[in-house]
């Protein structure tokens, strides 16, 4: 008998319990209405590293398309976006001032993307000129990084979505 009267009273523990859980508001909801309540939505800020190291000039237009649409996507949502495209390797020629296949892109988007920064590698500068036997200079709009794949790892460590297209 004790038994079943143990059973029953957590049966009935359970059910009055319920509703009061179904209830409730997540902490989540709870957080959204305090902000919303107080006048100060934070603002999300993401941050993106685009990997281009290949050269493809079908891979570059991809990688510009991809900076290009998160901007307007997060843009549209009330958010900011902070996006690197790095190139290195084959991908060089994407931001080389003698083989650029989209300098007239890179040139565009520059001009009127200021939280888009393009990142070529040094290395990678270094090892084609030697190659080539000249030297090899990038386009404007873009820095020199040591090693591109290091500044990959970099931005991954601090926290940068990343992205192959």
């Amino acid at each position: 008998m004790n038994f079943r009267f143990g059973i029953a009273v957590a049966l009935l523990a359970s059910l009055i319990a319920a509703p009061c859980l179904a209830a409730s508001p997540s902490s989540q909801s709870v957080a959204a209405a305090a902000s919303s309540h107080s006048g100060t939505s934070a603002r999300k800020h993401h941050r993106v590293v685009i990997q281009v190291s290949e050269n493809d000039p079908k891979i570059m237009n991809l990688a510009l398309n991809n900076a290009e649409n998160l901007t307007k996507f997060y843009e549209q949502a009330g958010e900011t976006v902070q996006i690197e495209i790095v190139a290195y390797g084959p991908g060089l020629n994407m931001v080389r001032s003698d083989t650029s296949p989209v300098k007239d892109r890179l040139a565009a988007l520059g001009g009127h993307l200021k939280h888009v920064t393009f990142s070529g590698c040094g290395n990678t500068m270094e090892n084609q000129s030697k190659q080539e036997s000249k030297n090899i200079s990038l386009l404007p709009e873009v820095r020199v990084v040591p090693t591109g794949i290091a500044r990959i790892v970099e931005l991954e460590e601090q926290g940068w979505t990343y992205i192959r297209p």
